[in-house]
């Protein structure tokens, strides 16, 4: 885990970093194009003043001090630091301005040949103010405009590389908290899942946010819910298998050790119990199997349509019971396991044989797009509070066992096919004294 933590915290660093490195030589070309830009405009500039002030300017021949004057006037004017060389190199007039920035140490500025060979020397706006430098150019009044200072090459790359591992430091900083909280998550996922593979079963994991981890986790609990339902499932149902082998097994027991000394009648008798025993056991050891089948079962495995009305008279004539008449005469059908939806209609008729006695009926209809197989029965009823109960495996109504046989799975059976097809099972009272069995299923399409 803790390598995934470090892949992801370093993947996200590596990209962002690139990214800032990126955005920076992006930035970088854009400063240097506008910098050329810039040095474009300004040299055009200066050859315009150059040409402006050369027209303007006393000759070569005058008179050094109308040239400083007028000089000095066009720096006033242009709030420009100027100076002027005679064609000999020999400083003519420099403005108050030129000279403070020379005694500033700033360059003397870019020279504009003038036609008549003198040498005009004008600083660029660039140079106007330095870094740390006072406001104004002294070239004109105060609160006059003030162009910004460009600083050197050199000076803009550290700039651009401090910024840049800034920005790195607070990527790296900022990125650990949030992928360790992803990876914090996983790794309670992983602790989930070594608790419940330990074999504690009730362990769950906590489902925090919407994301693909959220949604792992909610799986887990959802996939951990049904092994632990089955897995409890099953160890019941072994545990009551176990229990109800018993009694026909000491039954076979004790008639194997009385056969041989028994009369012929007697002993006739005997085998008759064993036979009766031998069907019990497989009875119950078939319903066991089918029972721990459909706990794993989730979908249907040969779903097909089913009629329902066929089907019903089918098994009412096998058991000698009375199929109540439709009321418009139409086909009735489910989609589903013809044979499952035979198994649970064969152990309602045969549960009302057993304990309903002779007066059995069977009524298919559909209703609200479903279809309601009803098998009703004259004979003690449910109590009302054990009407849910008598659906759980191997449990029966006390007395039953002893009247009429049985190993109490048929009702489960019966309530684990229904819902397997997406339906119910539910039990009622019968008007007039009795039962009803009623299995609700999805009506066919």
């Amino acid at each position: 885990m803790k390598t995934l933590t470090l892949r992801i915290y370093l993947t996200v660093v590596a990209v962002l970093a690139f990214f800032a490195f990126a955005s920076g030589w992006v930035f970088q070309r854009s400063i240097e194009q506008e910098r050329t830009r810039a040095e474009s405009v300004i040299s055009d500039r200066m050859a315009a003043w150059g040409e402006l002030i050369q027209r303007s300017l006393p000759g070569a021949d005058a008179p050094v001090a109308d040239q400083a004057a007028a000089l000095r006037e066009w720096s006033q004017r242009l709030r420009l630091p100027l100076a002027l060389d005679s064609p000999s190199g020999e400083r003519v007039a420099a403005s108050d301005s030129f000279l403070r920035r020379q005694a500033e140490g700033v360059a003397r500025g870019l020279p504009v040949r003038l036609e008549d060979g003198r040498t005009l020397w004008v600083m660029r706006p660039g140079m106007l103010r330095p870094p740390g430098g006072p406001r104004g150019d002294g070239a004109g009044p105060p609160g006059a405009p003030v162009l910004p200072f460009v600083p050197a090459g050199w000076q803009r790359g550290v700039g651009l590389a401090v910024a840049l591992v800034v920005l790195f430091v607070a990527v790296a900083v900022g990125a650990w908290p949030v992928v360790r909280r992803l990876t914090r998550r996983l790794q309670a996922l992983q602790k989930g899942m070594e608790t419940f593979g330990a074999g504690q079963l009730s362990h769950r994991v906590e489902v925090n946010g919407r994301d693909e981890v959220a949604a792992v986790a909610g799986s887990f609990n959802q996939a951990a819910a049904r092994i632990e339902a089955l897995v409890r499932s099953h160890q019941s149902l072994l545990a009551n298998a176990s229990h109800e082998l018993r009694s026909p097994l000491a039954r076979m027991k004790m008639a194997v050790s009385l056969i041989e000394d028994a009369p012929p009648a007697q002993r006739e008798r005997l085998k008759r119990e064993i036979d009766t025993n031998i069907a019990e056991l497989d009875a119950l050891v078939e319903e066991v199997l089918l029972a721990s089948r459909l706990d794993a079962l989730r979908d249907l495995e040969r779903p097909e349509r089913v009629d329902v009305l066929g089907l019903a008279a089918e098994e009412a004539a096998r058991v000698d019971a009375a199929l109540e008449p439709t009321q418009d005469g139409m086909p009735i059908a489910v989609t589903g396991d013809e044979r499952l939806l035979r198994r649970a209609l064969r152990n309602l008729l045969e549960n009302a044989k057993r304990y309903g006695g002779d007066e059995v009926t069977v009524d298919a209809r559909r209703e609200s797009g479903r279809v309601l197989l009803r098998v009703c029965d004259r004979g003690p009823g449910v109590p009302a509070g054990q009407r849910e109960r008598i659906f759980e495996p191997f449990y029966r109504l006390p007395g039953h066992a002893e009247q009429a046989g049985g190993v109490g799975l048929g009702l489960s059976l019966v309530r684990q096919i229904a819902e397997r097809h997406g339906g119910r099972v539910r039990c009622e009272p019968r008007e007039g004294g009795g039962s009803c069995f009623v299995l609700a299923l999805p009506a066919a399409s």
